[in-house]
């Protein structure tokens, strides 16, 4: 297991989450523009209960079981869903009336976000809640320990899990072995692809583009050893953002405090006792942990609305949205250039244009 000095940690509320996918383009837009990236999704935002991205991950294996590593299967291409044009030029420019807006190549089978805002359950009780994910940069990262080619590192300052990708040779093994199946294939160049953590930005004091661009003010990032930051207060003191399939064993440093359900309804309309998202479904997620971390933060909240103080809530609220970011609320504004390892270019944070054609990953320094 890779050990590190510290680890930079990222923790999401989902009772904020409106999934409008402003992480998603702002990773995006930022981090997967070169040829072979179009199907990239670094960051997702997807509708639970669902199938989720790529469809079925949660069935495709990888991981550790008690230790012992699990066999994974590698997402097919329909699994992940790719690109299509839209009939957008037949419909507003076509002059033909009745035409009706679809895929060029006729009606696709699957995409990201395919189900999205289909949940379950039956009206007036049927649910669902948003879902975003990215690499969860685990302690103990089992696309790590397939790679053949040592392609894949464990940052010692911050414990961020990147790719080499100049040692890569597209073998697969790491998608085969990550459970979360967040780790892409670039046909184009040969190569593995996932998200960085932003690590160029968080090495200025900036915080990562899908953090500082979300408008409910849902991520939070920070070390987890720092006693007086968000991520170490939400994980460790009130033990309300838990880690998502914790017993797939890889310890995610990416944590999730859980959606509070509303009440179901009866025939009447009236509010019963029983949650609407079901609370086994909850665990299934986030472990049986769920159950006392969404009491823990009802009866914050419930302090509060007896107008007593409560830490908790003025976290969760987050009125002052730069303390989200830990030691890194720096702006984007403030930094005039990030610098590329063996790049005699370099990247204006705010500019992804003058991003050079293939992005070096921090780990390519030496």
């Amino acid at each position: 297991m890779p050990r590190v000095e510290r680890q930079v940690a990222m923790v999401m509320d989902l009772n904020k989450c409106i999934g409008c996918q402003t992480c998603t383009i702002a990773c995006k837009t930022l981090w997967t523009r070169r040829k072979g990236m179009e199907h990239m999704l670094w960051n997702t935002v997807n509708t639970n209960p669902g199938a989720g991205t790529p469809r079925g991950y949660e069935s495709m294996g990888g991981g550790y079981e008690n230790g012992v590593a699990r066999r994974g299967v590698l997402p097919s291409k329909e699994d992940w869903g790719q690109p299509f044009e839209m009939t957008y030029d037949d419909v507003f420019y076509g002059g033909k009336k009745g035409v009706s807006l679809r895929e060029k190549e006729g009606r696709s089978r699957w995409g990201a976000n395919w189900d999205e805002d289909v949940g379950a359950g039956e009206h007036p009780n049927n649910h669902f809640f948003y879902l975003p994910r990215i690499c969860n940069h685990c302690t103990h990262p089992a696309c790590l320990e397939a790679c053949p080619r040592s392609a894949i590192e464990k940052r010692d300052e911050d414990g961020i899990v990147l790719i080499n990708e100049s040692r890569c040779r597209g073998y697969r093994f790491c998608a085969e072995a990550c459970p979360y199946k967040k780790i892409y294939f670039n046909e184009v160049e040969g190569v593995s692809q996932k998200c960085i953590f932003c690590a160029p930005r968080l090495e200025e004091g900036v915080a990562n583009a899908c953090a500082r661009q979300c408008p409910g003010r849902v991520r939070f990032v920070g070390f987890l050893d720092d006693e007086k930051g968000p991520i170490h207060k939400l994980v460790h003191e009130y033990r309300v953002a838990l880690p998502l399939h914790a017993e797939w064993g890889t310890a995610p440093n990416v944590f999730y405090v859980p959606p509070m359900s509303p009440r179901k309804i009866d025939a009447d309309g009236n509010p019963t006792d029983e949650d609407r998202i079901p609370p086994e479904y909850l665990e299934f997620l986030f472990g049986p942990a769920v159950h006392a971390a969404l009491a823990r933060v009802a009866a914050e909240r419930q302090k509060r609305m007896n107008g007593e103080e409560s830490e908790l809530m003025d976290l969760l609220i987050a009125r002052k949205w730069r303390e989200m970011l830990g030691p890194f609320s720096r702006s984007p504004a403030e930094v005039e250039r990030v610098n590329v390892a063996n790049s005699d270019a370099s990247v204006r944070v705010l500019n992804p244009e003058q991003r050079p054609p293939r992005i070096v990953t921090p780990m390519e320094r030496d």
